[in-house]
């Protein structure tokens, strides 16, 4: 449709049943997505007043809920894809570039004839850009090129993968105008994270890519990561009396990729003395009986980290079977088991070259304060600095989000709703 039918389609509610199934249905919620959709056609068109036939699409960001570090070593994740998303207002040309202009960020320019990995743009959003295409192109996909204007409020930092949800979104835009619709959510994300890995220069698992391109709260088993086994659950949590809170604790990344990548590398390191890349190539048992031999030849954390992996592994699935039979209770302590293994055997709440900076711990201590015996708090994410999850009664939410933004600033404590859809075109 042209920018005055877009516009006149939000402003006057003909999308609310969309924006409805993507951030839920108070009144409130959609006057703000009515508003944030208009908005951008209107900067879209600014940028690009040549541009006349608009295309829409949304792609999440994600929660990670339990499987704390398993996927990088082919393991069992739970997560969900959240209300926080990204946009993207597009229009599709014959130029053989893609031009995307993000809010905040000067416009990435890729040339669609050279998609070979560019150095200089390793870190930056033009190389995940151009990754996805190069993929695309790979599978025999032409993309000949468009001009977008994409906004998200999956803040960058907030330890809900803003990277993932750009990912999937340029993904989503490629698959369903070029490709109708053919890779689908699996290999979208698998797409994202090639980008990510051989692109941007970021080794990751897949987690976060599948959970937003997928959709939904899922459970995903990565034993076969061609082919990762995928189930998903319709547990609304806000019906059952519990709202998915994630606070920003304000902790800065910087300086932290060591720390990040020795997770991984202790992991496989453990893994070579049995022969194998991954830890779960290892059989539980075989690992357990050889922890004694393993003393010594690997780093203690290195072990106490494999422990926490075969250990978290099994957690997710048992998370998994309990929401399936609806039994909170045992769920919330498995989350509760989740947060003191990654506490004490991960060892991912803070950086020990910065042991005062410690606003992880300090934020479940507070919030465990403030539960008591009801709901859960982990470590989410990545950890070192960032987020943390709490799963926080209705009743006492508002006063929970009060609690942690005394603590943390105005505005750190998201108050998340499970979003039933992944990458989104508003066109199907």
């Amino acid at each position: 449709m042209k920018a005055t039918e877009w516009t006149e389609a939000f402003a006057s509610g003909k999308m609310d049943d969309k924006l409805s199934l993507l951030y839920g249905n108070a009144k409130a919620t959609l006057e703000q997505q009515r508003q944030r959709y208009v908005d951008a056609i209107q900067a879209f068109t600014e940028l690009y007043p040549e541009r006349e036939d608009l295309y829409i699409y949304s792609a999440p960001g994600r929660t990670e809920v339990g499987g704390n570090h398993t996927d990088h070593q082919h393991g069992c994740v739970l997560a969900a894809a959240v209300n926080l998303d990204a946009i993207a207002i597009v229009s599709f040309h014959e130029d053989q570039v893609i031009r995307l202009k993000s809010a905040n960020y000067p416009q990435d320019v890729v040339d669609l004839t050279d998609l070979s990995v560019h150095l200089a743009e390793m870190g930056k959003s033009a190389a995940l850009i151009r990754g996805i295409a190069a993929r695309f192109a790979e599978m025999g996909v032409s993309v000949s090129g468009f001009d977008a204007y994409t906004t998200s409020s999956v803040l960058s930092g907030s330890g809900l993968s803003s990277s993932a949800a750009f990912e999937v979104l340029v993904g989503t835009i490629i698959d369903q105008y070029y490709n109708e619709g053919k890779a689908g959510a699996v290999e979208i994300a698998k797409i994202g994270q090639y980008a990510e890995n051989r692109y941007f220069g970021k080794g990751s698992g897949l987690m976060d890519q599948m959970v937003s391109s997928v959709g939904g709260f899922v459970y995903i088993d990565f034993a076969d990561v061609e082919n990762p086994k995928i189930q998903q659950h319709n547990l609304d949590f806000e019906h059952a009396g519990y709202h998915i809170c994630i606070t920003d604790t304000k902790g800065s990344h910087a300086d932290l990729t060591e720390d990040y990548v020795s997770i991984p590398q202790e992991m496989k390191q453990v893994a070579e003395q049995f022969g194998k890349q991954y830890l779960r190539e290892v059989e539980p048992a075989e690992f357990f009986d050889a922890i004694p031999k393993l003393h010594g030849v690997c780093s203690d954390r290195a072990i106490m980290r494999a422990v926490h992996f075969f250990d978290e592994n099994r957690r997710a699935l048992l998370e998994n079977n309990a929401l399936a039979a609806d039994n909170l209770d045992f769920f919330f302590d498995l989350v509760r088991q989740s947060g003191d293994s990654s506490a004490n055997l991960l060892q991912n709440l803070y950086s020990c070259r910065k042991p005062t900076e410690q606003g992880i711990p300090f934020g479940i201590m507070m919030s465990k304060r403030f539960l008591g015996k009801s709901g859960a708090v982990r470590v989410h994410g990545g950890g070192f600095a960032g987020t943390i999850q709490a799963f926080v009664p209705t009743k006492v939410t508002e006063d929970y989000v009060k609690e942690m933004e005394a603590l943390f600033g105005a505005g750190s404590c998201y108050v998340l709703r499970i979003r039933p859809v992944g990458g989104f075109s508003f066109q199907a």
